[in-house]
């Protein structure tokens, strides 16, 4: 049974976070863990409220991991502030991870930041240099380059700027784009570039696709495969999700964590 760890916040709407990590480890038979780095009160209609955890129950929730059951791959989310940002890198370090995936994330859908100003740094200095993988919006790419990004080629110099901050690998997520027909995720190893086209879908219910999208990546790193593959399926994966929707909440309703596996088993 390969493992997964996730750090990250708590969705008590259940779409994004943890709750969304989990279910896509456990759709991807891989046995989920977590360590929560803050507790948010929020439904698809937005983020009422975040409460941040002690750096110090960060850290030792990271640690029961470790030095037990251990993890063949890590995906991180909110990490909210610098100390925790520090906290976990240490961690990382520690545990000698190397299967690492990022998920930058900075504001929720509805709008409220989820990682303050002054961490941005912090994320730049002690965790981009040891993810495996980025997984940036079109939004927080711009944060974490300091460019704007319009079309494929910004994408693409945008790609360049964060490996030279010490990423291995980076997907620029396209759901931000303005192109109504299409959402294009751009993959870039240093190497070479890959566009991963899949045709947009309109519908309101996203909520947590980064989370998914990311947690999907990790599922399939732990189980071995190549980066790039396991981009490929966590595309499957998601697209799946937001076409087989739940129509859940008022607002930015949740994806379909157990759509991707009911296609498969259809497929066969």
């Amino acid at each position: 049974m390969r493992k997964a760890l996730t750090i990250a916040g708590s969705d008590s709407g259940g779409g994004a976070g943890i709750q969304a990590d989990i279910k896509t480890f456990q759709e991807l038979d891989v046995f989920g863990m977590s360590a929560i780095t803050a507790v948010t009160a929020q439904n698809t209609l937005g983020v009422q409220a975040v409460y941040p955890m002690a750096a110090e129950a960060v850290e030792n929730q990271i640690k029961s991991v470790g030095v037990d059951i251990g993890a063949d791959a890590i995906k991180m989310g909110m990490l909210f502030n610098a100390e925790i940002i520090s906290i976990v890198a240490k961690q990382i370090r520690r545990f000698n991870w190397s299967k690492v995936v990022l998920d930058p994330v900075m504001i929720a859908k509805g709008g409220a930041p989820l990682l303050q100003q002054e961490a941005v740094h912090a994320l730049k200095q002690f965790l981009l240099p040891l993810s495996a993988v980025l997984t940036p919006n079109i939004p927080e790419a711009q944060v974490l380059t300091g460019m704007t990004i319009r079309n494929l080629e910004d994408k693409k110099e945008a790609a360049k700027r964060l490996l030279d901050l010490g990423v291995k690998n980076v997907v620029i997520k396209g759901g931000h784009e303005e192109n109504p027909n299409e959402s294009n995720d751009i993959f870039y190893d240093g190497k070479s570039f890959s566009v991963l086209h899949s045709p947009r879908l309109l519908t309101k219910n996203t909520h947590g696709t980064g989370c998914t999208f990311s947690a999907a990546i990790t599922a399939e790193m732990a189980k071995g495969l190549p980066v790039l593959d396991a981009v490929l399926i966590a595309k499957e994966f998601i697209q799946a999700a937001i076409e087989d929707g739940l129509e859940l909440g008022k607002g930015h309703g949740p994806t379909n964590h157990g759509a991707y596996k009911k296609k498969q088993v259809q497929v066969l």
